[in-house]
């Protein structure tokens, strides 16, 4: 790709506060930019703003002996080189004393491996739209199948790219669920054909159940090794990401604003941590001195000239892209806007693509690690994407609502008696949502909700029943040995 793409690129998929900390980076580095601090008046402003049209550009030659170029540069100065930040977000208050240090986020971390493979463009960008999936923990809640329909590309390439980016540092990342997490794990270590693979292959939803004496008469083995083995697998996280690039505290800077005004609803940019540049005009004189002037130096500043225009059009382009994308947002979530979260629509970032005639993973990057100030709160902006669950009745509704049906269902239950993942997806159909069985239990863990045997409750007998009951009771242990309170009381890494 040009260097042009690569750096737009690159800004768009920062954040505010680490795009200003790149451009703070870049005045300490290229002397040609400046910072202004003094605030125009509008009309000034709108002179500025209209100047940042991107004139043609001439073919910039050096000749030997310092001889004038054709190039007029007193009059490319003079039409200006700025960003100008928007006066509308002048109205949020500086509530940042300091700029945190860099940070190398997971996406961050994971895009430099994939661009440090071989692989070609196609399965970069295929790469970047599966990271930009990832959740904290460094799992993707996305099939093949989901992801292939979103880049309209054959669900082989996405697994193989998938499968790929699984063989990344941290091991486990990409997986669908835990137990794939240690199964990648494991398989990195060499360690596909042992006892501990095989535990996890074969007796993943048993661990909680079994004892180690019945899961070695299971697997034909001695106790012994499978004590081992457990030891072994405590080793590993089933979040390979936890904790690992999560930052630490700090405020929500949102990168967009959205506003209503006048019943219409306005979208800004937040400049406000944004530095005001420009080109600084004083080298123009440099430029101007012709044959005074080595050849070497008028081509270390016109160097550094189209470093410094190549920034700020960058600049103008990420703030020109966002906006339109969150332009596109709000007029397909208009309900959300006026309403609130429930009334949140099921969108995908393909739709928003074809609106706003983009990638998709262009889509992606504008979404990654970014918020947005709405009437209803500060958003992240990934939160406008949802896929859709379907209704028997031809509606669909978004994740988080069926998640919070999910949620009202097992706030219902019976204390005594739960409800099994397969019973809340049974009333789910009965109420004409149509989704998976394996689906409900994916939810209910993203809910942090535990299964059903761990969830159930004895309820306590009156004080008057209590009376009743000898003093002590005897616990029974199971065939293992262990008393029957210890037996599924939970998992092994908690």
């Amino acid at each position: 790709m040009a260097p042009q793409l690569i750096q737009s690129l690159k800004m768009l998929q920062m954040p505010i506060l680490k795009l200003e900390q790149t451009l703070r980076q870049e005045l300490a580095t290229n002397p040609l930019l400046e910072e202004v601090e003094a605030v125009e008046t509008e009309g000034e402003e709108k002179q500025e703003e209209e100047s940042l049209a991107e004139p043609a550009q001439p073919e910039i030659t050096v000749t030997e002996g310092g001889e004038k170029s054709d190039f007029d540069w007193e009059t490319y100065f003079d039409e200006g080189s700025e960003f100008v930040p928007r006066r509308a977000s002048e109205q949020f208050e500086d509530t940042m004393e300091h700029t945190p240090a860099a940070e190398t986020t997971l996406y961050d971390h994971l895009l430099e491996q994939l661009q440090l493979s071989k692989v070609s463009e196609e399965e970069i960008e295929i790469g970047e739209y599966i990271i930009g999936n990832l959740d904290d923990d460094g799992l993707l809640h996305m099939t093949p199948e989901e992801l292939a329909a979103d880049l309209k590309t054959d669900p082989v390439k996405v697994t193989i790219v998938l499968k790929l980016i699984q063989t990344f540092e941290p091991p486990g990342v990409g997986a669908r669920d835990f137990q794939e997490s240690l199964l990648i794990q494991l398989q990195l270590k060499n360690l596909k054909d042992t006892l501990p693979y095989r535990i996890v292959a074969e007796h993943w939803h048993e661990l909680d159940r079994k004892t180690h004496t019945q899961l070695a008469h299971a697997l034909g083995v001695a106790p012994e090794r499978v004590i081992e083995a457990m030891e072994d697998l405590r080793t590993l996280s089933p979040r390979p990401a936890q904790g690992r690039f999560a930052p630490g505290a700090r405020p929500v800077v949102p990168d967009l604003v959205v506003e209503k005004v006048d019943e219409q609803y306005v979208v800004y940019h937040n400049d406000r941590h944004v530095p005001r540049l420009r080109v600084n005009s004083s080298y123009k004189e440099l430029l101007r001195r012709g044959q005074t002037v080595p050849a070497e130096t008028k081509q270390y500043v016109r160097e550094k000239l189209e470093q410094a225009r190549w920034l700020l059009n960058a600049i103008n382009q990420r703030r020109s892209t966002m906006v339109r994308v969150m332009e596109a947002i709000v007029e397909e979530q208009k309900e959300f806007f006026d309403k609130g979260p429930a009334f949140l629509k099921p969108l995908i970032m393909e739709e928003i693509a074809r609106k706003v005639n983009v990638n998709v993973a262009t889509i992606s990057r504008v979404a990654n690690d970014k918020y947005v100030q709405t009437p209803q709160g500060v958003r992240e902006i990934k939160f406008f994407f949802n896929a859709g669950v379907a209704r028997s009745d031809g509606e669909s509704m978004t994740k988080p609502s069926v998640k919070q049906r999910i949620e009202a269902i097992i706030a219902a239950e019976e204390l005594a008696n739960p409800l099994s993942d397969q019973e809340i997806y049974q009333k789910l159909q009965a109420e004409g949502i149509k989704m998976a069985r394996r689906t409900v239990t994916k939810y209910r863990e993203e809910l942090h909700i535990p299964a059903a045997r761990f969830r159930k409750r004895i309820p306590e007998k009156p004080a008057e029943l209590q009376s009743d009951l000898p003093p002590t009771e005897a616990v029974l242990p199971d065939p293992s040995g262990r008393p029957v309170s210890e037996v599924g009381s939970g998992s092994m890494w908690e």
